[in-house]
């Protein structure tokens, strides 16, 4: 009898597993399928002074020091990261492996975070008007599925956010209105599929991006609600890559400029494909 239920706890255990495999087998793919979505092809269309020429000159230096007159105009970009991650302000640094596509059409963001027994595995992503974060414990065991219009919406910040990466995608070309508020302060304003989001970057003289902030929705209040937190990053390093020069290393968090600055992303970029 004994061996009986031994054996029956063994084989359901053994039909979870398979179903838990075959779960991530299939979100995988279909990551995999959004991610191909958002890979572009090559352009012919080239970096030229002339498509800065009605801008403030703060930001003419912002675009002249992050493309080099002649690059073609990328619509991608494929990242390869490292750094570390905390779930919050009183919680220890973990260590972070990541890839991220990030388009005019949108982004993924594909993650190891942790190590040894807990290490998450999952995706964050905004496509097709719509925002959905998945982990899962060794990409097995659920830990988050989230997907709502909150979601939605702080997806669309982290989005243009994030498009420092890919400068392109801020010329006035692709929509995007710029003003100077002062020589070292720029300002882009845009709208994500219908959501106004303001921009406010941070550079030296020479047009390099020091830091980068927007009012962001999220839930990082005292009592969970969500409502425009400030939120981005400050970047210490920079690299270039085929004519693109991006931060190269960052620093992240909600609330940043005030005092109650939660800092909870660090990293750095290893490898940038620009299509």
């Amino acid at each position: 009898m004994i061996a009986k239920i031994f054996f029956s706890i063994g084989a359901l255990l053994a039909i979870v597993f398979i179903a838990l495999v075959f779960i991530r087998v299939m979100n995988e793919q279909e990551v995999d399928r959004i991610w191909r979505s958002l890979e572009s092809s090559p352009t012919s269309d080239r970096f030229t002074e002339d498509m800065i020429a009605e801008l403030p000159a703060p930001v003419q230096r912002y675009f002249l020091y992050s493309i080099a007159p002649g690059t073609p105009l990328a619509s991608s970009v494929s990242l390869k990261m490292s750094g570390s991650f905390r779930m919050a302000q009183d919680k220890p640094w973990i260590p972070m492996q990541a890839t991220e596509i990030l388009s005019t059409k949108g982004f993924v963001w594909k993650a190891r975070i942790g190590s040894g027994l807990f290490q998450m595995i999952g995706s964050d992503r905004y496509t097709n008007k719509s925002g959905q974060m998945q982990f899962s414990l060794w990409g097995l065991v659920p830990l988050v599925n989230a997907h709502s219009p909150d979601i939605t919406r702080s997806s669309i910040g982290r989005f243009a956010g994030e498009f420092f990466w890919l400068p392109s995608a801020l010329l006035p070309q692709r929509g995007v209105s710029w003003k100077a508020i002062d020589e070292k302060t720029i300002q882009a304003s845009l709208k994500v599929d219908d959501e106004p989001v303001t921009l406010t970057l941070f550079i030296d003289a020479n047009g390099r991006l020091l830091k980068l902030s927007l009012p962001r929705w999220g839930d990082q209040t005292e009592d969970g609600s969500y409502t425009y937190i400030p939120f981005g990053g400050e970047y210490q390093e920079e690299k270039t890559f085929r004519g693109f020069t991006i931060p190269s290393q960052m620093r992240a968090g909600w609330w940043l400029g005030t005092d109650r600055y939660s800092e909870f992303f660090r990293a750095t970029i290893e490898q940038a494909e620009f299509r």
